[in-house]
């Protein structure tokens, strides 16, 4: 699992492969990947947009943008955790994520660009 933390909200992600549903020799590779978000600041917050960047090992890149995750804008109130899982095809074994939120202070509208910490997917066989 790695994390990452922007003006007292955190994110963390763990991935898992999705054997059931790839098809490595039609370069098919089905990961999910489940993000924890955690309101540590003193203010209420919203969820907005989200933005990824994924890079296939192939050399594929392919950025994601739109309104909140998998179909929320949530709101989180101080010391609040929001959990979602969602997921990503790459057409090689291999690939990483990175990304932002963008989180918008409830009590002043400020909004905050919050990082997404970049994480891999891997295939386990390619780890022996």
């Amino acid at each position: 699992m790695v994390s990452a933390v922007t003006e007292g909200v955190r994110v963390s992600v763990k991935t898992e492969y999705q054997s059931d549903y790839s098809s490595p020799l039609q370069a098919h590779f089905v990961f999910t990947y489940r993000i924890t978000i955690e309101n540590a600041s003193e203010y209420t917050i919203q969820l907005l947009r989200r933005h990824w960047i994924i890079y296939d090992s192939n050399g594929t890149v392919r950025e994601v943008e739109g309104e909140g995750v998998v179909g929320l804008q949530p709101v989180l109130e101080p010391g609040e955790v929001h959990q979602y899982v969602s997921g990503c095809n790459l057409r090689s074994s291999m690939g990483k994520m990175a990304g932002t939120y963008l989180v918008e202070r409830i009590i002043d509208g400020k909004q905050v660009r919050v990082a997404i910490p970049e994480f891999t997917m891997i295939v386990p066989y390619k780890l022996n």
